[in-house]
């Protein structure tokens, strides 16, 4: 079995980091690269930081904190949020991030991410897919949790694999900020059919809850809240989940 991974979720906005629950409230919560600093000396083995400011200022504010985020960090990062042509993917590697993660730009042009895949290498491409439960489907949404689409998110899954993502980053908004757990039935489904890593997102409260998304079929586990706040360290999750004979780095 390979090594699971457990990454920390920094939501950016003009420069600081936020979290909230169901993708509203947001409540600032530190500055990115000393809280990408501390993951990473905890033990964290990915970050993701996401973008999700709407100021005509966000991409000078991004520039920064990414450069700060790269020369601060060992351990591999991505970074999202409005990320809309290859060449733009490609100014932010060139910052020192190593994935690049593609949202509502994707939905609206998927030849985005085979341009993407193509330019910077598959390895590089993650592609988030943010989703609620609706009528026994779930239902894609973009423009950070705002619109939602026609898309049914298995399909669109399938969709952006055949064209080059390296990686699934799966949010359930049902679950996100809650603490209640993760999508299990979500996750199952999804990683029967998947060809690419996938990446559990949206309801991480306990230990526990890692450990159900890893059994469901998950390749990593993000969470933001559980982390941010001190509710728990990666450390002792990673403990518990060694104790429960799953694979992760020490």
């Amino acid at each position: 079995m390979l090594t699971k991974r457990i990454i920390p979720c920094l939501d950016v906005k003009n420069g600081r980091v936020v979290k909230g629950i169901n993708f509203v409230n947001l409540k600032d919560a530190g500055d990115p690269a000393e809280l990408a600093e501390l993951y990473s000396s905890e033990g964290a083995d990915e970050l993701v930081l996401l973008d999700i400011s709407a100021s005509e200022e966000r991409r000078a504010t991004m520039a920064e904190w990414v450069k700060a985020v790269a020369d601060r960090l060992t351990i591999p990062f991505t970074v999202g949020g409005g990320i809309s042509s290859a060449e733009q993917a490609r100014e932010i590697i060139a910052l020192g991030a190593d994935k690049i993660s593609l949202n509502t730009a994707a939905v609206k042009d998927p030849s985005l991410i085979e341009r993407c895949s193509r330019l910077l290498g598959s390895q590089a491409v993650v592609v988030a897919v943010d989703v609620k439960r609706e009528n026994g489907r779930w239902a894609v949404y973009i423009q950070g949790g705002a619109n939602k689409t026609d898309l049914d998110g298995l399909e669109w899954i399938e969709k952006a694999q055949k064209l080059g993502c390296g990686e699934i980053l799966l949010t359930s908004m049902d679950g996100d900020g809650t603490e209640a757990g993760y999508d299990l039935k979500l996750l199952r489904r999804v990683s029967l059919k998947a060809t690419v890593p996938v990446i559990a997102s949206g309801g991480a409260g306990k230990e526990e809850h890692i450990l159900q998304a890893f059994r469901a079929g998950a390749d990593a586990a993000l969470a933001a809240s559980i982390f941010h706040y001190g509710k728990l360290r990666i450390g002792d999750v990673k403990g518990y989940l060694v104790g429960a004979k799953i694979p992760v780095r020490i």
